[in-house]
């Protein structure tokens, strides 16, 4: 075992005289040595019950014949930190997780992990970890939120962020937007809708790492602890089995969950995470597949922002497993690949039925005959850009109007707050890239203020920062290269017209090659707005959206 590192042998007997300090006795001391990474904290609503989750494992790792260790992993609550400073913070926290858990497991010599996420970060960031620690693993999320209830119809938090936008522009008064207040959260878990973290969950679950129901079975439901504690004898029987992480997250692995993204209608943040996971599972996984794979997926579900129905919803149609059975009707699903379960995705989907087929459509009757999520190119996005396009209405699909042209988000969020921005506008924001934010802020403030202020059919958002999965309407994000780079969105000018083509994957600026050559001789890069701290080094290592925002020593 890797922990007779740290307990076996002359050497190692201050080692053990430290575990003997821990409480540990002799007998535990001969058992697997299992790292429980805990997100638990009583900041992220996500993660306020993450407690009861670490005890079940805890117990259920014990009772397994483990000798069950809790160790912390932090996060951040994308809703909180929201619109202001605190963005900056929310993608960068991903590579700490990674970090963090890496050095927790290698310095303490683990030989297998539970991991304990449920939030946007934490879910990527601890996939990131198992896939370089490559010991035996489990993953086990705290479960996503019941949705709210408002006059009679299910809400969840873009609900919240696009009252504010309709109370601004005077469509309904301040107490009804108390009342979205009041009610839109009612419950712990991950926000209700197939935002982000329930994309990276429902994912986690695709890709082979977490076990049937890990996606979907809400957060207050004690099918959860159930859960939790399967999660925990999974562990073990891995390491009997010897079964690793990189044997089960492989090239044909991050394939099915590229599907699976596109037939759930995942968060366009999937497009920095998948790439980045699979560059620590030593897996090329270029984003111009994505269109490739959405072209032959149908898309077969909408879930809020996208559509009414919501994390609960899915789970009582079946869950992760009940989309995987209409995919694998096409053979668009390799079923033949290992999961935590130790046994195959085809072993896992026996007696797996679609039991709602409103929630999850029939492969026969999709929503679109292609994927929920489409990679687009052209002469503001040479490498990419990316749009969740299940999100966005078909009169928006093609769209051409004037840019309006920001530096930075709050510029923005003033402008469409003020009146500034009519119907036909493209707003564009830019410098809010990984290195330009630095931090590549997610864009949920304007994007629901456009909504909230009945725009949300006729103005599109394009940036080189990123979009919550709360956003929907024509938003654009992860332009590569980034302004802050000199990208070509560093180069359009106010009133200049844009062009965008969903169906086609294309973005542009209709401005000639000589002009923007012209444009970009007289280009300067811009002070950074951060210099000190995490964030001063992150902007240095950190390549562009395209690649994953992954980081890099500058060679």
């Amino acid at each position: 075992m890797i922990s007779d590192r740290v307990m076996e042998g002359v050497q190692q007997a201050p080692h053990r005289s430290l575990f003997n300090a821990l409480g540990f006795t002799e007998e535990e001391r001969r058992k697997p040595l299992i790292g429980i990474v805990s997100s638990y904290n009583e900041i992220v609503p996500g993660h306020m019950n993450l407690d009861k989750i670490t005890e079940a494992v805890k117990l259920a790792v014990a009772e397994a014949g483990g000798m069950p260790v809790v160790v912390p992993a932090i996060a951040v609550c994308d809703g909180i930190a929201m619109g202001h400073i605190g963005m900056k913070y929310s993608l960068v926290t991903r590579d700490l997780i990674a970090d963090s858990t890496e050095c927790l497991a290698k310095a303490h010599a683990f030989d297998g992990m539970v991991c304990i996420p449920n939030c946007d970060k934490n879910v990527p960031g601890l996939l990131m970890a198992a896939a370089r620690v490559n010991i035996p693993t489990v993953f086990v999320s705290g479960g996503p939120m019941m949705a709210g209830r408002v006059d009679g119809h299910k809400t969840s938090l873009s609900s919240m962020f696009e009252a504010v936008g309709t109370f601004s522009a005077g469509k309904i008064s301040e107490a009804k937007l108390c009342e979205y207040e009041e009610k839109t959260c009612p419950t712990c878990g991950s926000c209700s809708g197939m935002y982000t973290a329930n994309s990276m969950n429902c994912l986690t679950e695709a890709i082979g790492m977490g076990l049937p129901g890990n996606g979907t079975i809400p957060a207050v439901y004690s099918a959860r602890i159930r859960l939790a504690k399967k999660a925990g004898y999974a562990v073990m029987n891995l390491i009997e089995k010897n079964i690793c992480p990189r044997d089960i997250m492989t090239k044909e692995a991050f394939m099915n969950a590229m599907a699976m993204d596109m037939a759930l209608g995942c968060s366009t943040n999937t497009m920095l995470h998948l790439p980045a996971i699979a560059h620590e599972a030593g897996v090329e996984l270029n984003m111009e597949v994505a269109n490739e794979v959405s072209s032959k997926t149908p898309n077969l579900c909408h879930l809020a922002p996208a559509g009414p129905t919501y994390m609960e919803d899915l789970n009582e149609a079946g869950g992760v497993l009940a989309v995987m059975a209409e995919l694998v009707k096409k053979n668009l699903i390799n079923t033949d690949l290992m999961t935590v379960t130790g046994k195959t995705i085809k072993e896992n989907l026996e007696g797996v039925v679609n039991l709602n087929p409103e929630v999850i459509r029939p492969i026969e009757n999709p929503y679109m005959q292609s994927g929920g999520i489409a990679v687009l190119k052209g002469n503001i996005a040479p490498d990419t850009g990316v749009v969740k396009k299940s999100a966005v209405v078909p009169e928006m699909m093609v769209h051409e109007g004037p840019a309006r042209v920001f530096d930075c988000e709050e510029d923005a969020i003033a402008a469409i707050l003020g009146g500034k921005i009519v119907a036909g506008d493209v707003v564009v924001i830019r410098y809010e890239g990984p290195k330009g934010g630095p931090g590549m802020r997610e864009m949920l403030n304007p994007t629901s203020a456009i909504a909230g202020m009945g725009l949300g059919s006729t103005v599109a958002l394009i940036t080189d920062g990123r979009f919550s999965g709360a956003s929907r309407g024509a938003s654009i994000g992860h332009v590569s290269p980034e302004a802050a780079v000199g990208g070509p969105i560093a180069l359009i000018e106010e009133g200049d017209i844009i062009s965008i083509d969903i169906p086609n994957n294309s973005l542009n600026v209709k401005v000639s090659d000589e002009e923007l050559a012209k444009r970009k001789e007289k280009w300067q890069p811009r002070e950074p707005k951060v210099n000190t701290g995490y964030l001063a080094r992150y902007r240095e290592l950190v390549t562009s959206g395209n690649r994953g925002a992954v980081l890099e020593i500058p060679r």
